[in-house]
């Protein structure tokens, strides 16, 4: 009796999303037992959920803080496509030894640099320029999608060395190395947002940026700051996603950005700003691939997949109103007053 009431009191959403999730993974394992619940299909999902994850991480900070980036892909490809070039300069297809190494790290370091700078590009535009973050952020994903086809003249640049493609396609210790990074970001970002001052900062924020002027807060450092930590999270996508294809091409991932802005929806970050939780994004994040896994094996097409996609989040959405509502009534009873009309603010952090 105690899991129902929860389960209708539970403001944040998570424990509706954790029981989506398990119907989800329920429902599928029943119709392809065999496939769903084989290690080859949880060992090629471990390879396919960090690129979405990596995006997805850094779409949900930049809508903590109020804003979006729609630059998202654009700054993934870009940065990777100056590393990419690096790399094949000076390291191309078997390279090996000390050498390879090094020039690998380099290149992640450039990637990870050309990431920061772009998120930095974004802050600035936002909070010294004043345009609207999605507005900024739109006009930004058209100017690095351009200058990467400029740089690449629009073909794809492969041929990468061994020590780079371990990004994409290694193990360590029988753990899909993309899953470690997606796994680590996820802890740090994790950890960033809920235990440091930085974190507090930028949840006050998103929640109300007056409030935070008159606490101190330096509103527009936080802003370029989350923005720049964003980049570097793309600049990673960008790499893990380059290393697993063995290529770079300017038009990668181009369905990511709806898909990033999806996921951190689902895993209930307020498109106002000022809410989204890490939990909440890795729950999402396998309920779409549970979804996406299972739908190849029963054979449906895109088109279907994209229309369940949808549905779910409204499901989820629908669910989260009629909890809130479960809430406030529950609540108002408590205090003997009548539960009020919308009540969206309240629960934002």
């Amino acid at each position: 009796m105690k899991i129902p009431l929860r389960f209708l009191r539970d403001e944040n959403g998570l424990w509706r999303l954790l029981l989506v999730t398990a119907v989800i993974f329920a429902a599928l394992s029943f119709l392809v037992p065999g496939r769903f619940l084989s290690v080859r299909n949880f060992a090629s999902m471990s390879f396919q959920i960090p690129e979405i994850g990596l995006l997805s991480i850094a779409m949900m900070a930049a809508m903590i803080s109020g804003g979006i980036d729609l630059s998202a892909v654009g700054i993934a490809n870009l940065s990777g496509i100056l590393a990419s070039q690096f790399l094949l300069h000076y390291a191309p297809e078997g390279s090996g030894g000390t050498w390879a190494a090094l020039v690998v790290a380099v290149s992640m370091g450039i990637s990870l640099a050309v990431g920061a700078g772009c998120g930095l590009l974004n802050g600035l535009l936002v909070t010294r320029v004043g345009i609207p973050p999605i507005l900024a952020t739109l006009g930004t994903m058209q100017l690095f999608s351009g200058l990467a086809i400029v740089l690449t003249r629009g073909t794809a640049l492969y041929g990468f060395p061994d020590a780079f493609l371990i990004l994409g396609n290694g193990y360590l210790f029988s753990v899909p190395v993309p899953l470690v990074l997606f796994a680590a970001a996820v802890l740090l970002v994790g950890v960033l947002l809920r235990r440091t001052s930085f974190g507090f900062s930028l949840y006050l924020v998103g929640t109300n940026p007056t409030a935070a002027r008159f606490a101190g807060l330096d509103n527009a450092a936080i802003l370029v700051k989350t923005y720049m930590l964003s980049g570097v999270l793309c600049a990673s996508a960008g790499l893990v996603m380059f290393a697993r294809t063995n290529s770079a091409k300017a038009d990668y991932g181009v369905s990511y950005t709806l898909q990033a802005i999806l996921v951190a929806v689902l895993g209930g970050t307020n498109v106002a700003g000022g809410f989204g939780s890490m939990a909440g994004l890795v729950l999402a994040i396998l309920s779409l691939q549970f979804l996406s896994s299972g739908f190849a094996m029963l054979r449906f097409s895109n088109f279907s997949k994209e229309f369940v996609w949808g549905a779910l989040l409204l499901v989820v959405m629908a669910l989260n109103v009629l909890g809130d509502r479960a809430s406030r009534k529950t609540q108002g009873r408590k205090n003997g007053t009548a539960p009020q009309a919308g009540g969206e603010t309240e629960e934002r952090r």
